[in-house]
């Protein structure tokens, strides 16, 4: 007797739940594209930073921001990580500067 780890997907039968189900594709490739988006930005900073160019670093910093709280803003990330993420980012530009 085999058991699988994987639950069996089932077939919605009312015709919202098959719409929801429809609709839940579409967003969730929409949040992976924005998750997707968050984390090269953070780690374009780290990589510039990294790299040692202030004057880069800080350009990719501030592009990146927005980024941040936009995803926060839409509820993929919670406010206070993209708040946490984005105060480290700016320590480590502003050690860069010292």
């Amino acid at each position: 007797m085999a058991t699988t780890t994987k639950a069996k997907k089932r077939t919605v039968r009312l015709a919202s739940g098959r719409k929801r189900a429809r609709q839940d594709v579409v967003l969730n490739a929409h949040n992976s594209s924005l998750r997707s988006q968050f984390r090269t930005m953070v780690k374009s900073v780290q990589k510039a930073v990294a790299g040692g160019d202030k004057a880069k670093a800080g350009e990719t910093f501030r592009s990146a921001q927005s980024v941040i709280d936009s995803v926060a803003d839409k509820g993929i990330f919670h406010k206070n990580k993209a708040a946490r993420l984005k105060s480290r980012l700016a320590a480590r530009l502003k050690a860069m500067a010292a």
